[in-house]
């Protein structure tokens, strides 16, 4: 059965195939659980892996617990019930936060399960995948997904205010003129929004775009306070001031999107196939790289999740690798990229065409996160106790430019001083 067939099969059938098995009752059968964040864009993917690994591994039965709707809130579930010692034996993190679970001895090292494979290389875990998953000097986890910020566009409402959508933007002046014009239509329509709430994330992708950093090399100050943090927060202010972005909160910005209401998205590669589902027929969707800030020195931040073990069980450890390792191997990769718009993290499933190759060829829609690949930089992990703290005061302070309560000036300054406060020591 090729990957193709395979896929589809697993996303029919996925999101049933654990609750219908017959209950047969098995010996030597291991059960653990796992938890996952953001079932909005997961679920199908996490549903179609656990029932291709649980056709493979009938020796382990894998729970999914209640996902949490963001990877802020799965991170602070797991920082709670580590206090209890009621945790999920696996759990799919954001990458920004493995380092802090490696840092407080909540995840376990992998290195020695992967030594027990050979070559890791062989099984598609190339050094750069790898490290996505190394902080601490253990592997805390195993990239499962990853993705980079990317634009999303409304081709008809292009048309309608006389643009040309096979000519999108290269620059975020461009973008800021085509918003203008889209936003002149009327009737409620908006021109553009940078999907700026929740985390830091796509505020890093402004900040490495102008090949900025978030801390110095020794992680003992904050280094988003020079001339390339005030440039990509003026560039938040000119969404506002000159390309009309509204203050959408939550999921406004995508459901006014698949509404046929705002032209331009830019957000995470994850939600291509949500966001084409949401959509269907209402009008023709288009996606592409994100405009170039500094084509020398300008990166992207890789997001996504990585699988980490957090059981300290010896037999449930060893279940909880089975399922992972699956969910991070090639077949697994390319369900997880099919399913939601990731990028694939296991290098046999980027380099061999059996798995992915085909679905490419025929979803275009998918392909634009693939063309930045090679502008991706790990999405930032600061260091200490309070990295959860660090991207809340963050996102707060963005907060006051986008509502046009400060200026970029006095932005920059509140927060590299709030943030300065938050890290350690050295």
């Amino acid at each position: 059965m090729n990957i193709t067939r395979r896929h589809t099969l697993a996303l029919l059938g996925g999101a049933s195939a654990g609750l219908f098995m017959p209950a047969i009752a098995r010996a030597n059968v291991t059960e653990i659980s796992a938890h996952y964040s953001m079932p909005a864009i997961f679920q199908p993917a996490q549903d179609a892996v656990l029932a291709a690994f649980s056709a493979k591994h009938p020796e382990v039965k894998v729970t999914y617990v209640n996902p949490t709707p963001t990877y802020e809130d799965g991170a602070q579930l797991l920082l709670r019930n580590a206090t209890t010692g009621n945790m999920p034996d696996v759990s799919f993190q954001g990458l920004n936060r493995l380092r802090m679970f490696a840092e407080r001895g909540i995840a376990v090292d992998l290195a020695p399960m992967l030594a027990q494979l050979g070559d890791p290389a062989e099984f598609g875990y190339s050094k750069p995948i790898l490290g996505l998953g190394f902080h601490g000097g253990m592997q805390c986890g195993l990239a499962f997904a990853t993705s980079n910020p990317i634009s999303y566009y409304n081709a008809d409402l292009f048309k309608k205010a006389g643009l040309n959508p096979d000519a999108f933007p290269t620059s975020w002046d461009g973008v800021i003129e085509n918003a203008q014009k889209i936003r002149a239509l009327g009737n409620g329509v908006d021109g553009m929004f940078f999907r700026w709430p929740g985390d830091d994330w796509m505020f890093s992708a402004l900040l490495y775009g102008h090949g900025g950093r978030m801390l110095n090399e020794a992680e003992t100050e904050v280094a988003f306070n020079g001339a390339e943090g005030l440039a990509a927060l003026t560039l938040l202010d000119r969404f506002v001031k000159e390309g009309g972005m509204p203050n959408y909160a939550g999921t406004a910005d995508l459901q006014a999107f698949a509404a046929g209401q705002l032209g331009m998205m830019f957000r995470t590669t994850a939600q291509v196939r949500s966001v084409a589902n949401s959509i269907g027929t209402n009008f023709e969707l288009r996606t592409t790289t994100l405009p170039i800030i500094d084509p020398v020195k300008g990166r992207l931040p890789t997001g996504g999740a990585g699988a980490m073990i957090t059981t300290k069980d010896a037999a449930r450890q060893e279940a909880a690798f089975k399922f992972i390792k699956f969910a991070t191997s090639a077949e697994g990769t390319a369900l997880m990229a099919m399913n939601t718009g990731y990028v694939p993290c296991n290098q046999i499933a980027i380099d061999d065409p059996q798995y992915l190759g085909e679905f490419y060829a025929q979803n275009p829609l998918f392909q634009a996160a693939t063309k930045q690949v090679h502008l991706m930089q790990p999405w930032y992990a600061f260091p200490g106790q309070n990295s959860v703290r660090v991207t809340q005061v963050m996102v707060d302070n963005l907060a006051r430019i986008v509502e046009q309560k400060a200026t970029p000036e006095v932005v920059l300054a509140d927060m590299a001083t709030e943030v300065a406060k938050l890290i350690p020591r050295k």
